[in-house]
Order: C-alpha cells, then structure tokens, then sequence
C-alpha cells in the first residue's frame, strides 16, 4: 500500500512539472523512481521558481531570511549537476520552503484573518530556525532549533517527511520536564524507541518558554494528524493542552490574500476546505 507521504510527493512531482513548464521556471528533476522537481534562481537572482515572487523578495530584503536560502541540499546527490550547489529549499518538497512562502509574504503578518485562524495578536515578523533552547536534567540546554516563532505561537511546519521523527530514550529522557509534562509511560514509541520525537521537543519548548505551539501539516496526511492526537492526549497540563493545536495548510489558506491562494493551488495543491484544487495534465504519464 502506497504511504500519504509517498502520493503526496507524487501529486507535488507532477505539479511541479507542470507548473514550471507553464510559467518556464528554471528547474531540474531528480533521478531515481519518484522525481523532485528543484529550482534554480534566474539569473538576475530576482525570482526563483520555488516562491511566489513577492516572498522571494522579502527573503532577499532581509538577511536572516536569506541565510535560510543557502541551506545545502541533503540528497544533491541525486540531482543532476548544475552552475551551482543545489540548496534545501530549491526542493519542491521543502516544507520550509512552503513555510516561508507564505509566511515572509509582505500582507501576511498584518493580515488579520490570518492572526485570528493563528490565535495571535502580534505583527511581528515571523523568526525561522528558533533556538528554543529546550532544558535538559543537567542545567545545559537542548540545541535543535523549531521551524518558526510568531510572536506568541512556535509552529513545526510539514508536507512530504515521513513522520516526526524518533528517538533513543536516552536522549527522550534527559529533558528536565518530561515527567511534569507529559504522562511519559503512555507516550508512543515504535521498537522501544520514542516516535513524534520532534512533538515532544517542541511541546516541551512551549511549556517551558510559556508560549503556544502550532504543528502546520497538509490535510492530505491523516498519518501525521493521528501522530499528534496520540502525542496531545498525554500532555498533563491542561492550560499546556489548550495552548497546543493543529492546523493544516488548507485550513490556513483560506484567510490568505488571493495571489498567495493562487500560488497554493497551482503549485501544492492546497485549496480552502470544501474547494476543489485546480486540475493539471500529469507530464508522466
């Protein structure tokens, strides 16, 4: 039986290919079975295909974004070669990528609609890569850094990864507030190891920076939805378990400004709920 991720990741290949060669972006595909269409920025480095152009310009404005567009790809291997290294979010399958689309669009922030479906009330500008700088049992501080912060609201951001990851318990356990947070015994685990290692972290984040936290994923992955309800019904504390929620991109999509919504729809796919994502001709088959 074919995963979500794995049809997810074969709806974004054929969109992609299309959408490129419609809007004639630069771009490549990757060898092997299931293709990943990447992008190259034009030559005047003024737009690249893997963003909407009015993100692509607020990213290259300020310089804590653009640090974010040279994260090396982990898989350039299976790329072809280009003029230069193939970068993480030139991927169409970078939920990063995704994340900073919509969020570094400059109506966002001020979008009201946008702030009342996120339950925030600030206009800051979003932080990518936050060190959260979780507490450990031996006074140090967890390194790992969470997608984004928003004022008040920390969000792990997915499209395509397989899951949340998993973990060793010895890592699991050596944060400080595991047992106050969580009921630890009842948390999953596959194989004795801890799964939605990335949930736990990032709840522990929360609780301990007192902020709320947000897991942003695709409606097309009830996968990774059942993941977190099974992660949430452990959190002891109940003001913690009102401070976290779930919601998916489509969800999201429907308080965006049109252009945005437009971009969501040819390329991801993603539509409000109860809308119908636009049909594209499949260049594989």
């Amino acid at each position: 039986m074919i995963s979500y991720a794995a049809q997810l990741r074969h709806e974004l290949s054929v969109r992609n290919a299309a959408y490129a060669a419609a809007c004639g972006l630069i771009h490549a595909c990757s060898f092997g079975e299931q293709s990943v269409i990447v992008y190259t920025p034009h030559s005047n480095d003024q737009r690249h295909g893997n963003f909407i152009d009015a993100s692509y310009a607020a990213i290259l404005s300020q310089n804590e974004w653009k640090r974010r567009l040279a994260k090396s790809h982990s898989s350039a291997r299976s790329l072809p070669k280009a003029e230069r290294p193939w970068k993480e979010l030139d991927s169409c399958m970078s939920s990063d990528a995704l994340l900073m689309n919509v969020f570094c669009h400059p109506r966002i922030v001020k979008h009201q609609s946008v702030r009342s479906v996120l339950g925030i009330a600030t206009r800051e500008d979003p932080i990518f890569g936050y060190p959260a700088r979780v507490p450990l049992l031996n006074s140090y501080a967890d390194r790992t850094e969470v997608d984004m912060k928003l004022g008040s609201l920390l969000v792990e951001s997915k499209l395509t990864e397989t899951d949340f990851q998993t973990q060793k318990p010895g890592i699991v356990e050596r944060y400080r507030d595991l047992h106050e947070v969580f009921e630890w015994k009842e948390l999953p685990r596959v194989g004795g190891q801890y799964s939605s290692y990335q949930l736990l972290r990032n709840v522990l984040a929360a609780h301990a920076l007192g902020l709320s936290f947000c897991v942003l994923l695709d409606a097309r992955r009830p996968d990774l939805l059942e993941a977190w309800y099974a992660v949430m019904k452990c959190i002891k504390i109940a003001d913690l378990r009102t401070r976290c929620k779930i919601l998916t991109w489509q969800e999201l999509s429907g308080a965006l400004p049109r252009d945005l919504q437009n971009f969501l729809d040819l390329k991801y796919g993603i539509v409000p709920p109860g809308s119908v994502p636009m049909t594209i001709h499949d260049p594989y088959s």
